[in-house]
């Protein structure tokens, strides 16, 4: 289970970006963490837009309201569950968000401006369907890799 929310000021994204982008963080995020492209594990998977006021954001102190209006300000807040999100793992998807996000905005590269937040959930932590969930009961769907089940049981064994 993964939600990724995308926070920016209002307008910022077309609805064609926001299509496109639906498809392509949850990509960003599903393959490092289930070890490969599995288009079953997506169900699991929720990207929110969030789009807020210019004076309902700021950076260095100020206002985007009382900022240059080419200031390109996003927060995508990545959500995941406890498991195999080594430093290397988080900073691959991190990319992998960045780049999804300047790729649909048209960009050669990613604003320094956008930021993302990588949090995992504590096991024990994420709830639905009436109770907790645990990633290990996802193990058996068939979309991880063995490498990936075998990285996330010894990630949670420590």
């Amino acid at each position: 289970m993964t939600v990724i929310t995308v926070n920016t000021p209002k307008g910022r994204l077309s609805l064609e970006e926001r299509r496109t982008l639906a498809g392509t963080l949850t990509d960003a995020v599903l393959v490092p963490e289930v070890g490969q492209f599995a288009p079953a594990a997506r169900v699991g998977f929720q990207v929110h837009f969030v789009e807020r006021e210019p004076d309902m954001m700021a950076i260095g102190g100020r206002l985007l309201a009382d900022t240059d209006p080419g200031l390109d300000v996003m927060v995508i807040d990545v959500a995941v569950m406890d498991g195999d999100w080594r430093r290397e793992v988080r900073a691959e998807v991190i990319e992998r968000v960045l780049a999804a996000m300047a790729e649909a905005c048209g960009l050669a590269a990613p604003s320094p401006a956008w930021w993302v937040n990588f949090r995992v959930i504590d096991e024990g932590s994420w709830g639905s369907s009436g109770g907790v969930l645990s990633v290990l009961s996802l193990l058996d769907s068939g979309v991880f890799t063995e490498e990936k089940i075998k990285a996330i049981r010894t990630a949670l064994d420590a």
